[in-house]
């Protein structure tokens, strides 16, 4: 708190005061002294020139407390209202711009990678594990931005269904690369009614009705 430079000089030198100094043939002069922001006011007394106040009756006008530890003494004087901590302010309701981009961006690279999975299994060749690979970092990159992107409450909520998407996609992949290793062939009619597969794409879809609705709403079928 700042106090006024009458107050400082009241503060450093009333402690010093002698009844020498209050009894000396000077003239003397009184007012009255108010701290803003402090309800009360105190007597202010000048003597040859120079304003002081009692350094009790300051403490209890700025609500403070004196203390004493040898020679010294100290006034610790309470918070005001102005220097109350800020209440952080609420998150928006919605999903944020940038979260919606990179949502969709993230659902995007997801397509990409499970397509790639079915071209291959509809031509009967099987996908290298360096472009799968390759396609699962890109998704994993998307959904770190997605992560860095959140700033709402619904990009909160939404966040852990681009994460449980890209886990099942994963599981895809990891599925079809080991039945390929395998020369384990796969119909592409059974490739594309897997369960699995169905919940990747029922979870997309409830995404983007999301990103739609600019809110969230929970999609069951990307737990």
């Amino acid at each position: 708190m700042r106090i006024g430079i009458y107050a400082l000089a009241a503060l450093l030198t009333a402690a010093l005061m002698s009844s020498a100094i209050v009894g000396a043939q000077a003239t003397q002069e009184t007012s009255t002294f108010k701290v803003a922001g402090h309800p009360g006011e105190a007597r202010l007394v000048q003597i040859d020139g120079r304003w002081y106040v009692e350094l009790e009756t300051l403490a209890r006008l700025t609500q403070g407390t004196l203390s004493f530890k040898g020679s010294q003494t100290t006034l610790t004087l309470a918070a005001s209202d102005s220097e109350a901590p800020v209440p952080a302010p609420q998150a928006k309701a919605g999903f944020s711009r940038a979260f919606l981009q990179a949502g969709i961006e993230e659902m995007g690279l997801i397509r990409e990678w499970r397509i790639a999975l079915v071209s291959a299994v509809q031509n009967n060749v099987p996908v290298p594990a360096a472009s799968a690979s390759a396609q699962r970092r890109q998704a994993e990159k998307g959904l770190a931005l997605a992560s860095a992107a959140v700033s709402t409450d619904d990009d909160r909520s939404g966040l852990p269904l681009l994460s449980a998407e890209f886990n099942n996609m994963q599981k895809l992949s990891d599925l079809y690369l080991a039945m390929s290793q395998r020369s384990t062939a796969m119909s592409p009619e059974t490739f594309g009614n897997s369960a699995l597969e169905q919940q990747i794409l029922t979870c997309a879809r409830g995404f983007v009705a999301m990103t739609e609705a600019h809110e969230f709403q929970d999609q069951a079928a990307c737990h």
